[in-house]
């Protein structure tokens, strides 16, 4: 039964991390950020993600738009143009190759919810773990995407809370 459980949770990790990763990519961005995770998550066929952020009453569509609104706000605020599509941009729509990389938020972020899956049994990694750990992020791309939606993220720390624990 361990071997089977291990073998769901490397299939899961690896639709987490690539689905972040061209969600990133579709964004313009190498790197998947936390942002990226939060979404990619919502997305799992454990629906724990999309489940929890449904609870404090935030779709995936109205999340990514509020990401992208985050991203268009840092830049107006440091007086930078949004860019437009070049070829780099178009470039980066492309599948990645080669080894993930990510920010070092995202980094923390995943390993966060894989320290939270470890300590349930079984261990499996699921959506609601990655929503927790980012309902801790205080600052950042994630976080004024939450803000500008209206997530409290201690209630968005319940709502997944709940979630890992409506499906054991």
């Amino acid at each position: 039964m361990r071997l089977v459980n291990a073998v769901r949770d490397m299939r899961t990790i690896r639709q987490l991390l690539t689905a972040a990763e061209a969600e990133a990519r579709r964004g313009g961005e190498e790197r998947p950020g936390p942002e990226h995770l939060l979404i990619s998550a919502a997305s799992l066929p454990d629906r724990t993600a999309a489940r929890a952020l449904a609870r404090v009453g935030v779709s995936v569509d109205a999340l990514r738009t509020a990401v992208q609104s985050a991203h268009a706000d840092a830049l107006g605020a440091v007086d930078i143009a949004e860019p437009t599509p070049s070829a780099a941009s178009t470039a980066l729509r492309a599948p990645a190759t080669g080894a993930l990389r990510s920010t070092p938020q995202a980094q923390q972020v995943f390993q966060q919810a894989v320290a939270s899956s470890k300590a349930t049994r079984p261990s499996l990694v699921k959506g609601a773990h990655v929503v927790a750990a980012v309902s801790d992020l205080e600052r950042g791309t994630v976080a004024r995407a939450l803000e500008v939606l209206g997530v409290d993220r201690a209630a968005l720390r319940a709502a997944a809370d709940a979630e890992l624990a409506a499906t054991g």
